[in-house]
């Protein structure tokens, strides 16, 4: 699908409204009333406009609260799994569509929005057999002295209030789904705000979920400027738990303000890649690439950091700057192209200054580090310095910078030396080495021979420290964090 094409599909499908529980509130509306609130969407690569959504109001956002707290669906297990699983198809059906259209607003390659698209598929399906396991737990009481004859049962209830759920740029399908795909699960009403920057797939995945039979009322999505509505959707009456994924800053201020209400915060990473002296090299330097590089390295469980035993730091810098040359990047909507490029310019720029910044201190550049508007090329540094603004913080985009170390002390030190805790990666065939990584990193995941953000749709992913409370996602246990356990006993003969 070309641009102009994308564009149409924008239109002809209404994407240029929000989802106020179902009701298409968009630009028909404002242009007949004569506002001109709207938010603009650009194509990253090319810088043309693909076209706008709405800038909603606090009175707007006020009424998706008011909608989705009044509304009292209890859906059958069966009907849940049967909303999810046709979801599902729709989405595997119309793929190649979601594809374009992922790639026209974020500038993400098409391989990597095709594989986002797979990807969202899988959450729907997860979240689908989710539904029909049973939830609840059985426990005999007469096993104490102090115990009688009967036993308590435990059930998850959905709650009372309303979900606010907040998702950024750099999976715009994805972010979203695995925010709306535990609420339906578990029979919850939710208010999404997608990034302004990457609207139009939110607003598609919601209409494939009302097509495939969820209520309208219990889901809204809300387009706007975040100055504006973000306080709203942490303190509003109805909202029990705020779902937050993004960076740190605006993370802990939602902490601060959200007062008596649940929080799940996925925040940032500086995940590491830890090559070990028994390392297979050539293994080693493909996953670096492609943790460093795959959604222009705009993941928090991006490969940030590649820490290099020294016995080996020649031979994997070789063959890492190899692979870096062979990864071909360009136009994002070229089948062929493994890159594409970040969310806009002003990202790229900043990219561009902290290598610039690091070479400056005194790290050497093998490869990359040219910037054209928000293309910003794969780029391999070494001689980098734990305290290099480049690896303190977290650089969100393509740069593999190389950092050394003697033994495996010093590895674990460096790694667990930022205020960042979410995943690692280690390349190691030694057990021992393999016990301490797993033990000693202070990070929620931990990949062996594999890429920090390996994962699936369904298992727990999340981080500590500043990367989040320790609360999880990933399918099961949002669901989790998304219900109340109840219990409740009955007599019981054994």
């Amino acid at each position: 699908m070309k641009r102009e094409e994308v564009q149409h599909y924008i239109r002809d499908h209404g994407l240029d409204a929000m989802r106020l529980a179902g009701e298409r509130i968009g630009s028909d509306r404002q242009q007949r009333q004569g506002s001109h609130r709207v938010i603009e969407v650009f194509d990253p690569f090319c810088g043309e406009r693909l076209g706008t959504v709405p800038k909603a109001s606090l009175e707007e956002l006020r009424q998706a609260y008011r909608i989705a707290n009044a509304a009292k669906h209890r859906l059958s297990r069966f009907d849940r799994a049967a909303i999810l699983n046709k979801a599902a198809d729709l989405v595997r059906a119309r793929r190649a569509a979601i594809a374009a259209l992922i790639t026209a607003e974020s500038g993400l390659c098409l391989k990597d929005s095709l594989y986002e698209a797979g990807r969202v598929s899988d959450v729907l399906s997860f979240g689908a057999l989710e539904v029909l396991k049973d939830d609840g737990q059985i426990f005999s009481c007469d096993i104490s002295p102090q115990g009688k004859r009967r036993r308590i049962f435990t059930q998850r209830s959905p709650l009372l209030g309303v979900i606010s759920a907040i998702t950024p740029f750099n999976h715009p399908m994805n972010q979203v789904a695995h925010k709306i795909v535990p609420s339906i699960a578990s029979n919850n009403r939710m208010v999404l705000k997608p990034s302004e920057k990457v609207p139009f797939s939110a607003i598609l995945f919601a209409d494939l979920l009302y097509e495939a039979g969820l209520p309208p009322d219990m889901l809204s999505v809300i387009t706007g400027d975040p100055a504006e509505i973000g306080d709203e959707m942490i303190s509003n009456p109805a909202v029990e738990l705020v779902s937050f994924t993004g960076g740190v800053s605006i993370g802990k201020s939602i902490a601060r303000k959200a007062g008596y209400r649940r929080l799940v915060l996925e925040l940032g990473g500086n995940d590491p890649l830890i090559v070990m002296e028994d390392a297979d090299l050539d293994e080693a330097a493909s996953l670096a690439v492609a943790g460093s590089y795959k959604n222009s390295g705009q993941r928090c469980t991006a490969v940030k950091r590649l820490l290099v035993h020294q016995a080996v730091l020649g031979d994997f810098t070789e063959r890492l700057v190899a692979k870096t040359r062979a990864w071909t990047f360009g136009e994002p909507s070229d089948p062929h192209k493994d890159m594409g490029t970040v969310i806009d310019e002003a990202a790229a720029q900043q990219i561009e200054a902290r290598v610039s910044e690091a070479l400056a201190q005194g790290a050497r550049l093998l490869h990359g580090h040219r910037r054209d508007g928000a293309l910003y090329a794969p780029t391999v540094l070494d001689g980098v310095k734990p305290g290099m603004t480049l690896v303190r913080e977290e650089t969100f985009g393509p740069v593999s910078p190389v950092l050394g170390f003697h033994d495996i002390n010093e590895a674990i030190a460096l790694a667990n030396g930022t205020a960042f805790g979410l995943s690692s990666a280690v390349c190691t065939n030694r057990l021992d080495y393999i016990t301490r990584f797993v033990n000693e990193l202070d990070v929620g995941t931990v990949n062996i021979r594999e890429v920090p953000g390996y994962r699936l749709e369904l298992t727990p992913f999340g981080g500590i420290k500043d990367s989040g409370l320790g609360y999880k996602e990933g399918v099961q246990e949002a669901i989790k964090s998304f219900t109340h356990l109840k219990t409740y006993s009955l007599p019981w003969e054994t």
